[in-house]
Formats: structure tokens, sequence, C-alpha cells
């Protein structure tokens, strides 16, 4: 018995409830708050005696009352405690009827008089949402933004017979960022935080370790609720006390000037750090400068001449617009409902008879808010309207935009017939009929969400190389056309929808535009096909499959990206918290290569997407069009303005300034390694850039006589022959050990006499055209070479004679380590084959290792110590064994030497988008 005593009481002392001193408490006040001190409390064992709110509210009981009253808990609805100063004896009974030990207060808007709040053994304790003594008395949240304050918080203190003045119990601190509401502060920390507080409050009282901080004097400020005429903006203000002044006082009571010669109130500020965008000028009364009306809302400047972006208006008749639709919200009319349509609008009567069930009727002029709705109401409408109206998605601002009941059908019926959404992408598509499909192909430059020519109107050719013959004429971006997209790509980061958006949402756009990729992916492959050369099969297979895998990983990443906390040395007394956040470095430039258009896009855009960046692109000169039916897609995504810009164009011009432009934070580049060392130096030079690079590579393939020899042939041609041999990680230069060398030639030339050269849209082709002329003649040149240097040209080596850019699969043996075939990537289908001697491992890994190159390598072996030993030893970013061309999007790819720095792929990917703060606080 005494051993299953002790068990048991082991068992039992795991619960951290049951062994803690706990109290019975009296929870005075009300809200939602209130609700989840009160829930806290009982789930830490301590016992709510009684509840004392407020009474319901047309026909609603305050949240703390339902919960207490669900539970079985006392609830007392006083409408007041006293009268003429002296407390009222049936309410003073019915509170000491109860027994509590201690009051507790979390949020409470009646006077509670002092023999009430004495009255407990351990009196009463207060919530208040300041750093007290700073902002005693009410709206002390609306007064720590108003007074621009650089630090929030709250105070738990002991109630005494002043305002706000008791000792302090404890105290919890956060910073106040730039661009804070009422509602972030509350919804980011002092909503939860102070739970937690009022819960270790309680918890310290009961085990008798609560302190009692005298509130100092030095300091100390008080202010009371603000007032509708007193809320009135001073044009006399520098930005930054505009914006505190707005901010503090969104949504209640609203700060407001004259426009017009109407009162006109401002909701939702941000401070404007970027460039001023272009807009239609708004006098306002007192302004030193009129305001300007633009895509984004209202711009507004200081006596200080910087600028603020303001988001909505409401007028003196309560109805509120965007900032942004000032000079047409007097332009809608009255729609007409359809038979469907009035079916919708009964069924949303009958939603909001059901939040308002204070309200007998629904009627035309009923107002949501006016009736009684909180902010959970609007949560609740959004919500019941999406699953009992055929899953229409509002947003809560929809809600606020419209309150009463006639405007918010209007505003739903709009929204049904898409009237209020952004006008449609408006795309002029080159059509060809090929591959038994239509193929649509956008060909101008894609800047803030729009399809548009460039700056100078130029243009130029895109050939297609299966036969010469020009596919269409594209937009050929200027220097004013860079320009153009990056201060889109810098609107949308700092003041755009995407700058706001949260993880979650970024990663569900992106979920879509990899579904859109893969619905659309015949048309994209077949356009792959037309513009690069591609295999219809392999461009399906590859260049497209890879693309879509590629977004869907990186979706899965956005909600996911995490800094860490990390233990540092205390500055003792006090305490010190530090850690860190990751965060998005802002507009990043990427220019990607012509081999695999589609797929180097994804590798890099995903991440930069993933990690909440903005983009603008520019595709290889030779190959735009994927990226431009990429851009079509990712509005159909959902993505906003600007987030997404796609420049078409030269190096020269459009890539060059992107490397200079001061604006851009990150540049990452795929190409030759002479291109990707000037990107660098104009990088630094301009703006110190972050810079990731993926380019050239000379990769070895070791064969050694162990190998499995039917595997090692396949895999070998794949390695050279793969994709024409424009592949970046082909193998260079293989090494083939001298016992299997000459089998090892032989079969892979009776293999290449079996492989199609055709149409890439043929499915039986296995080698298509190369991607554009002026490789094909660098690659017959680099055969010409090797033949002059003495290496023996086994097969291949010429144009195959037929229309287009076709080059015979090559093969070169004989090569030895000081030739220019050894040295120099061909980049082509070109096989170059030296052998080794029996069982000289280290020489042969010595002779790979001999290249300013490291971006892949490869080793065919049965025998697993000399596979593992030379990964070990060879110098490259990536290490094949018995295999070869095995990329994944969960593996980070990348080089070493002057084949690169920095990665694609997998989780590391993504740090090359991000930057890290350390943050450290002292409590």
């Amino acid at each position: 018995m005494l051993r299953r005593g002790s068990q048991a009481l082991r068992r039992f002392s795991t619960g951290r409830v049951y062994f803690k001193n706990k109290l019975k408490l009296a929870l005075i006040g009300q809200s939602l708050f209130g609700q989840e001190v009160y829930s806290h409390l009982r789930k830490e064992g301590h016992r709510v005696v009684g509840v004392f709110t407020v009474p319901d509210k047309d026909g609603k009981a305050d949240p703390l009352a339902l919960v207490a009253e669900k539970d079985g808990t006392p609830v007392f609805k006083f409408p007041k405690w006293r009268v003429k100063g002296k407390t009222i004896k049936e309410v003073a009974e019915a509170y000491r009827s109860v027994g509590a030990e201690l009051n507790v207060l979390p949020f409470c808007t009646q006077f509670i008089p002092m023999d009430i709040i004495d009255s407990p053994k351990h009196g009463s304790i207060i919530y208040h949402p300041s750093i007290l003594p700073r902002h005693r008395g009410a709206s002390a949240i609306n007064w720590t933004l108003i007074m621009g304050d650089k630090k929030a918080g709250f105070s738990v203190f002991w109630a005494d017979d002043g305002l706000d003045t008791g000792p302090i119990l404890l105290q919890r601190s956060c910073d106040v960022e730039p661009n804070d509401t009422v509602d972030t502060l509350y919804n980011r920390f002092l909503f939860p935080e102070g739970i937690k507080a009022m819960v270790e409050a309680v918890q310290r009282i009961a085990d008798g370790k609560a302190p009692r901080i005298p509130q100092p004097e030095e300091g100390a400020t008080y202010e009371g609720i603000q007032k509708k005429e007193n809320a009135e903006i001073s044009w006399n203000w520098s930005a930054e006390v505009l914006h505190n002044w707005i901010r503090g006082h969104d949504k209640v009571p609203g700060a407001w000037t004259e426009i017009n010669g109407q009162m006109v109130t401002f909701y939702g500020s941000t401070l404007l750090n970027s460039s001023v965008p272009s807009g239609e000028p708004l006098e306002i009364k007192g302004a030193k400068k009129p305001g300007l009306i633009t895509k984004n809302g209202l711009v507004i400047f200081g006596n200080d001449g910087k600028a603020l972006m303001v988001r909505n208006l409401q007028f003196e008749d309560g109805r509120m617009i965007p900032a942004s639709q000032y000079f047409s919200a007097g332009e809608t009319s009255v729609v007409e409902l359809t038979a469907e349509e009035v079916k919708v609008a009964e069924t949303i009567k009958v939603i909001w008879a059901g939040i308002l069930s204070n309200v007998p009727v629904i009627e035309d002029s009923t107002d949501f808010f006016k009736s009684g709705a909180s902010s959970m109401d609007v949560a609740r409408l959004v919500e019941e309207i999406r699953q009992k109206c055929g899953g229409l998605q509002l947003q809560n601002e929809d809600v606020y935009m419209a309150t009463k009941f006639e405007d918010f059908i209007q505003k739903v019926v709009r929204k049904l017939r898409g009237e209020d959404q952004e006008a449609e992408l408006v795309v002029d598509y080159v059509s060809k009929e090929v591959n038994e499909m239509t193929v649509k192909m956008p060909y101008q430059c894609f800047i803030n969400g729009q399809f548009t020519d460039a700056d100078d109107g130029k243009t130029y050719d895109t050939i297609n190389p299966t036969d010469g013959s020009i596919i269409c004429k594209v937009s050929y971006a200027s220097l004013a056309d860079v320009d153009k997209a990056v201060a889109a790509a810098k609107d949308a980061f700092e003041n755009g929808e995407w700058g706001r958006m949260n993880a979650r949402e970024r990663g569900r756009l992106m979920y879509r535009l990899a579904d859109l990729l893969e619905e659309n992916q015949e048309e994209l492959a077949t356009i792959e096909a037309l513009d690069s050369g591609a295999v219809y099969t392999l461009a399906l297979k590859t260049h497209i499959g890879m693309s879509v895998q590629t977004f869907r990983y990186f979706a899965g990443w956005c909600d996911k990206i995490q800094g860490s906390t990390i233990p540092i040395n205390q500055a003792r007394p006090n305490r010190n918290l530090t850690f860190t956040k990751k965060e998005p470095l802002g507009v990043c430039a990427i220019i990607i290569p012509w081999n695999y258009p589609l797929m180097m896009l994804a590798w890099k855009s995903a991440a930069c997407l993933a990690a909440g960046n903005t983009l603008v692109l520019k595709p290889a000169q030779v190959t735009p069009l994927t990226a431009l039916k990429f851009a079509e897609l990712s509005v159909k995504a959902g993505f906003p303005k600007g987030v997404i810009n796609i420049i078409p164009g030269s190096g020269g011009i459009a890539g060059q300034r992107l490397s200079e432009h001061p604006d851009i934070r990150k540049l990452g580049f795929t190409g030759s390694t002479p291109i990707g060392k000037q990107i660098m130096k104009s990088c630094a030079v301009s703006n110190l850039k972050k810079v990731s690079l993926e380019l050239g590579g000379k990769s070895p393939l070791i064969i050694f006589n162990d190998c499995e020899l039917d595997k090692a042939v396949r895999m070998g041609m794949g390695a050279v022959f793969f994709n024409k041999g424009e592949n970046c990680i082909a193998a260079g230069r293989l090494f083939v050990e001298e016992s299997i060398h000459d089998e090892f030639v032989t079969r892979v030339v009776e293999e290449i006499k079996k492989m199609k050269i055709g149409d890439p849209l043929d499915r039986s082709t296995d080698h298509g055209p190369q991607n554009h002329k002026a490789h094909l003649e660098k690659l017959l040149q680099y055969c010409e070479t090797g033949v002059k240097e003495g290496a023996t040209l086994v097969y291949g080596g010429r144009q195959v004679q037929r229309p287009g850019f076709f080059m015979e699969p090559t093969v070169f043996t004989d090569v030895e380590d000081h030739m220019y075939l050894a040295k120099e990537e061909s980049f082509g289908p070109i096989m170059v084959i030296s052998k080794f001697q029996n069982g000289d491992i280290d020489g042969v890994l010595q002779r790979a290792n001999n290249t300013e190159y490291g971006l892949a390598s490869g080793v065919f072996t049965r025998d697993i110590n000399k596979a593992m030993y030379a990964s070990e030893k060879l110098e490259a970013g990536t290490v094949f064994i018995n295999t070869y061309n095995k990329t994944d999007v969960a593996a980070p790819f990348g080089g070493v030497k002057q084949s690169g720095f920095g990665k694609d792929l997998g989780e590391e990917a993504l740090n090359e988008y991000l930057k890290t703060k350390t943050v450290t606080l002292e409590y």
C-alpha cells in the first residue's frame, strides 16, 4: 500500500495545478480579455467564486458573462455599484456573499467603491495597458501611440483610492514598431502577454511573493478619453507626428480634417519611406501642400516635407472608402439584383438577424456596428457568408467599408459580379497553332502587374532554333523600363499588400501558382521547345515539371522561416533576452540563363518570393517567352501588382542596370564566369548588394573499372548529352580507367548512332537543336580547336545538314590535360574522354581537381570505400555516385571556386534571400 501510495503521489504531483497555493477570486470587469483571464485562472486551479460584469447590451451578454454562465459560475450584472458616493447595500451584500480572497480587475469600465476594493483578504489588482506612471487614465494604448512612445506595455498594480496610482506588482514592455496601430499592439503583445501576466500576478499573491513597488511621480502623466472635436489634425506637425496622431486615434474617435467643406476621418496610416508615388492632387484645408490620391491611398505631407500614406477615409455620413477611390467614390450607382442575387441577399439578411439578435427587423438602413456588433461579429459574418453563400470570400475590410445593410448587399453583389476587382489583365498575345494546340505567348515587358511595350518602343526577334524562323518580336527593355520595374517592386514591398501579407497567405499564392503551372504544363513545354529547342518530352518532365515542384516546395517554407533564441551573458543584476529574426531583403534582381528558361526562373524566384521579397527578373535575351507566360499566370494566381516584374532584353543594358541599381538589395545570377565577375564588381561598387552566383563548370566524371559498365555508359551519355549538352552540371570531362576505356568508347558510339536527331516536338526525338546560332558556331569552333591540338575525334563534330541549329553528338578521346578541350567548358553535346592508369585513384582525383571550376562531379564504382574517398577529395558543390544529373528541390545546389557561391534549392536557398536581425532586450 505504501508503495502504491508513493506511486500515486509521484504521478499526481506532475500536474502543476494541484500542489500550488490557490485562491478564491472575484472577477470584476468585462470584454474578451476578461473572458480569457477568467478561463486561464480556472485552468491554473484557482476558484472563481463570482463574476461581476456589466448588464446585457441590446440583449447580448458580455463575453465574460457568457463563459462564466456556461461554467455555472455565479454571475452578477450590476449597472452601477454606488449612488451619490455610497455603495449600494444590495450590491455590497451580493459581492460579500461569494467570499472572495482577491479581486481581479482585468478590464473594468465601472467605478468600484473602495470598501469593495479593500474587502478581500488580499485586496484588488488591476490590469492597465501602459507602463505606469505614464499614461494613467483611459485610452492609454491610444496615448502611447499619439505621444510617439518607443516602448509600449502594461502594468498589473494594487488598487488604491487614486486613479491608476497604486503600487506596481509587475510590468512588461515591448518595442513600438514604426507602423504599429492600437490593434497590432493589442493583438501582438498587450492581449496575449497581459493574460499571462494576470495569471502570474495572481499566483505570486497566492504564494506570498507579490511585490508592492510604489509608483514614482517623476514621469507620471494623465490623459483622458479623446473626443472627436479634439482629434482634428494640425498641419503644423512633422510627418511622424501626423502619423502618430492618426494611428493613435484609429479607430476611435478617429483623427480628422476638413476636405471640400466636410469632415473626413483618416484611418490606416503608414510612414512612407520610399519615393512618393504619382497621383492626383487633393486640396486639404490648412495643409501646406496638397495630398495625392494614388493607387495605394492618400499621400499627405508633414511640415518637414516627409510623407505618409493613409489607406481609408470616412465621411460625415459614416460611409468609409479606400482612400485610393476618393475621386470615384460618388460614381458607383445602385445595381439591380437578379433573382439569384435576391436569394443571396435574403440569406445574408438571415445571417445579420442571427448576429444582431437585439434588432427586431433588419432593414436597409440597419447599421451593423450601431446595432451593437463588435469586431468578433465581423469575423463571424464573413465566415457565415462564406459557408452559406457558395464560398463567397469577403474580407473584414468589406464590412467596415459598408456598414449599412443596403450598402453591404450592394458590395456583395458587385463582388459576386467581379465589378469591384481590379481591371482584368490585358495581354496582347502572339498565337501559334502548333503541337496540336493553340499556344498564346505574351511578348511585352511585364511591369507593375501590366504587360507594356518598352519605353522607347524597341523590339527584337526571338528565333525558333528548330528551323531558324522568327517566333515573334519581343519588347527590348530600356534603362527606363528597368527603373520602372524596380520602382514597382520597391513600392509593392514597402507600401503594398505583399509587404503586409502574412506568411501563410504568401504560401497559398505560391501553391496556386504551382497549380497553374501544372495546369498549363503542355503549353509551357511547347513554348519551351519553340523558344529554346528543348525536346518536348524532356521539357514536360524537367523544365516544367521541376518548376512546379520547386514552387510547391518553397510554398511550404513560407510559414516556417524562423529565428532562434540565444542564451547570452546576463547584464547582472538585470536579465537579457536575445533572439534573431529572419527578414526579407527587399527588392531582388534575378538574371537567368537560356538553357532551362523556366526551371532556372523557378529555382531562384520561388525562394525569393517565399522569403517575402519582390523581384525584377531578366530572362535570357534569346529565351524570354516562358518567363512572360509565367508573369501572366502569376496574375491569375493572385500575386499583387509589382511583386513580380519581367524585363526581356540584353544583359549589357538591362542586366547591367540591375547590377548597378541602388534600390536592389540582392542579385541572383546564373551564367558564365566572366559575366558573373562583372556583375559582382558592379554590385559591390553600387551599394554592396548581396550576391549569389551559379557560374561555369567543367565537371569531372570518373569511371572506374569496377563499375557497372552498362549503367556507366547509359548515365555517362546522359551526363554529357542531356538537354543537348546545354546543362550547367554536364560532365565536361570523363576520366575512364585504362582497362575499360576502349570498350566504354565503343559502346558510347554505338548508342549515339541510335539517337534520333530532329524536331523537338516529335515525341520520338532524343536530341534537339542547340539553343541559338551563335552557340552552335561556338561549338563547331570548339571541335576544330580540339582536332588541331591533337585530340582524336571519334564521332560527330559537325552541324547536321538540315534547317535549324542542330549538331551531331560528339566524342573526343586522347584528350591530354594541357589541351583546350580539357580546360574549357563546351556547354554542348561534346564528350571529352581522357584515360587514366589502372589503380591510380589519387592521380585521377588530382587531375579531376586541376580546374578553376567546381560545380559538380561524378564517380562510378562498385567499391563504396573508393566512392566515399573520392567524394571527400573532389572539389565540387555536388558529387554524384553511380548516378548523374539527380537534382532535387530539397537538395541545395551550387558551386565552389570559380563556379560561384550561394545555393539554389533546399532550405539553404532561403538564406540567400533573407537577412538576420539580432534583438537584445533587458528586463
